[in-house]
């Protein structure tokens, strides 16, 4: 006897959890399809945009590369067709590593004048990461050491020059090398010496401002 009752027991547990299941469907089965559906939608959406953007870069990535190759292979003029395509219709990076590229073709062409202005451009632009603005703001500068004055350099290079920019080091030399240019022995003294004292400029570079440093000492223009 005790068994059925057990098992009546479970076979009515069983049939009030059917009817609460069937209202709770009745009750929110459209919602919890609807929230399904967008689930698969935005899901579908999501590998979608990756497929298209991953299709994107790499289609611009062959292009810059095209680009590069027909400059290396003495098509000059078809690659730089190239990189101004791909400064208008590039795709995530590349229309910013095309303009640099642009850029130092006008200074490997002599057009230092229109390298500096490019360069310039890059680095006040504020869509462009800031890495690279810096990176196009000292190639700036180091073009304006030959052909502009102090002024003009340090426009570029001061504002670099803070202990927390890793480009600290090449600022402070390309600042160092204008004064120098110039006349300037003192000041040039002075940027020099703070890249000797930074324990963190790259051998090389605290090299060449030791050997100037030496210059400016034999010469005795700086006392």
């Amino acid at each position: 006897m005790a068994n059925q009752d057990d098992s009546f027991i479970r076979e009515v547990n069983e049939e009030l959890r059917s009817d609460q299941v069937r209202a709770f469907w009745r009750r929110f089965g459209r919602v919890l399809i609807a929230a399904a559906v967008l689930v698969v939608l935005g899901t579908i959406g999501k590998v979608g945009y990756e497929y298209w953007r991953d299709r994107e870069a790499s289609a611009a990535g062959d292009k810059f590369l095209s680009a590069l190759t027909q400059i290396r292979e003495g098509n000059r003029d078809e690659g730089q067709k190239q990189l101004a395509a791909l400064e208008q219709e590039g795709f995530g990076a590349y229309p910013v590593l095309a303009r640099l590229r642009s850029a130092s073709l006008l200074a490997e062409g002599g057009d230092a004048a229109g390298a500096v202005t490019a360069f310039s451009a890059i680095a006040n632009d504020g869509s462009v990461p800031q890495a690279i603005r810096d990176a196009a703001r000292l190639r700036a500068a180091y073009l304006l050491v030959d052909t502009g004055t102090y002024e003009q350099v340090a426009a570029e290079a001061e504002q670099l020059t803070n202990a927390a920019n890793p480009m600290r080091h090449s600022a402070r030399e390309v600042l160092g090398l204008s004064a120098y240019k110039a006349g300037d022995f003192a000041r040039a003294k002075e940027w020099f010496e703070q890249v000797v004292n930074d324990a963190e400029a790259p051998r090389n570079l605290s090299n060449r401002a030791q050997m100037l440093l030496d210059l400016i000492a034999a010469s005795g223009k700086a006392s």
